[in-house]
C-alpha cells in the first residue's frame, strides 16, 4: 500500500510542539507536544487522531532518553562510526549519537511526520542526522556499525528483525522500560535509569528504563 504523506509534515510538527529538554539529556532540545496542541486528546491513552499514525515523535520516551544519556556518557561507542536509529521518533538517541561524534547518523521511522520532526530537531541541535523510511533499513541492514532501538520490542516483527541481525558484526543497543516481548535471553543490561516521558500526560511517578546490548 502506498504511503500517504501529510500535505505539510513540518507544519504539523511546529503547530503542535514547543521546545523542551528531556530530564536525562538537558544538553538536547526537542520539539515535543505542547499542552494546548489541537491534536491532543483529553485521555492520555489516545494520542491524536485515531485514523492516522500515532504521533510517537511528539514525545521523548524514557527509553530514548536512557540510550541518549548512555551514548553521551560513553561517546567511544559511536565516535567515528555509522549509526542507525531504528524507530527514531523524536530522534533523541540519533541526536545524542551525532553529538557524541558519530561519523554518520541515520534515523528511521514509518511516519512521514516523524521524519519531518527528526529533520527539525537535528537542525535545531546543530547536528547532521539523515531521516529515512523504516522500510528501507529493514530490507538493507548492512550500512551501519551501531544500531539503536528505543522502545521498539513491543512489536514482535521488530524483535524478529533484531534477532536476525545479532550474529553480524556491529553493536546493537536497545532501550526498553521492560515491556512484554523483550528478548531478555539475548540481552546484556548495561545501564538503568529512573526517567519520565516528556510530556508526561499520565503524570506518572518516575519509571525505569534500561539500556541493553544484544549478545550472540
Amino acid at each position: 500500500m502506498p504511503i500517504q504523506t501529510p500535505l505539510d509534515p513540518a507544519g504539523i510538527v511546529r503547530a503542535n510542539t514547543v521546545l523542551q529538554s528531556p530530564p536525562l539529556c538537558p544538553e538536547i532540545e526537542l520539539r515535543l507536544l505542547k499542552q494546548d496542541a489541537p491534536l491532543q486528546q483529553a485521555s492520555a491513552g489516545r494520542l491524536f487522531d485515531e485514523d492516522g499514525p500515532r504521533p510517537y515523535w511528539a514525545f521523548c520516551w524514557g527509553s530514548g532518553q536512557a540510550v541518549a544519556r548512555y551514548l553521551l556518557d560513553n561517546a567511544h561507542l559511536v565516535r567515528k562510526r555509522r549509526v542507525l536509529d531504528f524507530g527514531s521518533g523524536s530522534a533523541v538517541a540519533a541526536i545524542a549519537a551525532a553529538k557524541a561524534g558519530a561519523a554518520e547518523v541515520r534515523a528511521a521511522d514509518i511516519d512521514p511526520v516523524a521524519l519531518a520532526a527528526i529533520e527539525i530537531n537535528a537542525a535545531h541541535n546543530r547536528v547532521s542526522v539523515s531521516p529515512c523510511h523504516q522500510d528501507t533499513v529493514e530490507t538493507d541492514d548492512r550500512d551501519w556499525d551501531v544500531l539503536l532501538g528505543c522502545d521498539v520490542c513491543y512489536l514482535g516483527s521488530n524483535c524478529a528483525w533484531l534477532r536476525s541481525l545479532d550474529r553480524r558484526e556491529g553493536l546493537i543497543l536497545i532501550g526498553d522500560p521492560g515491556r512484554p516481548g523483550l528478548p531478555l535471553d539475548k540481552l546484556e543490561e548495561l545501564a538503568r535509569f529512573s526517567v519520565r516521558t516528556v510530556p508526561d500526560l499520565e503524570h506518572a511517578d518516575l519509571k525505569e528504563a534500561a539500556v541493553y546490548k544484544f549478545s550472540t
